[in-house]
């Protein structure tokens, strides 16, 4: 595909990469072809701005964080970086969350034939629900990939089986961390003194 620039004047490139004659193509498509490209343009310059404003909002919570510590001697984020900032009269929050990214490493195959084992012993008297519930758990995605909430959650089960013990050690084990993601998060209060999020997701607007 060509850019926009090298298209010469009085054509218009196609989806298939084919130069078309201007004077040869519907007005109806042209008009819509103006009015995606005013569309893209407008959503670019917002994208733009908000992800000006994130790395702005990133820079100053830090900077704020540092004069604070070095002012009164303490230290305002939490647990992993977590951080939360209050206006005076309460009625503005601005928040960082830093959320790790968890995966599993070839140890949680060795949980999951643990735990197959563990099916296989009790497929007389273990109910559907907990097969259903550790099936689900291994399911994988679109993209292959397996939710690690719905696994750990099988950690929280109160079952002291020694093989399901093993399973669970194995699952503990396999995790690994591979990265973290920080969130920005903006509120304000509402008349029922409740912190509502200002929603800077363009789908949530």
């Amino acid at each position: 595909m060509m850019q926009d620039s090298a298209i010469p004047e009085g054509y218009k490139q196609n989806a298939i990469g084919h130069l078309v004659p201007i004077e040869s193509i519907k007005e109806i498509d042209l008009t819509r072809d103006d009015f995606v490209r005013a569309v893209v343009k407008q959503a670019t310059e917002v994208a733009g701005k908000l992800a000006q404003f994130k790395k702005q909002l990133a820079e100053d919570m830090q900077a704020f964080l540092d004069l604070s510590s070095e002012k009164y001697g303490v230290v305002l984020g939490g647990v992993k970086g977590n951080l939360c900032l209050l206006s005076f009269d309460g009625r503005f929050k601005v928040q960082r969350d830093v959320s790790e990214r968890l995966d599993f490493d070839e140890r949680l195959q060795a949980a999951k034939a643990l735990i197959d084992e563990c099916l296989r012993e009790w497929t007389k008297d273990s109910g559907a629900e907990i097969r259903t519930l550790i099936e689900d758990a291994f399911q994988v995605d679109r993209k292959g990939r397996i939710n690690t909430k719905r696994i750990l959650s099988l950690r929280k089960l109160k079952i002291e089986h020694p093989t399901w013990q093993r399973a669970m050690e194995a699952i503990g084990d396999a995790v690994t961390v591979t990265g973290s993601c920080t969130y920005y998060r903006v509120y304000e209060r509402d008349d029922k003194g409740e912190h509502r999020m200002i929603n800077l997701d363009f789908s949530g607007v």
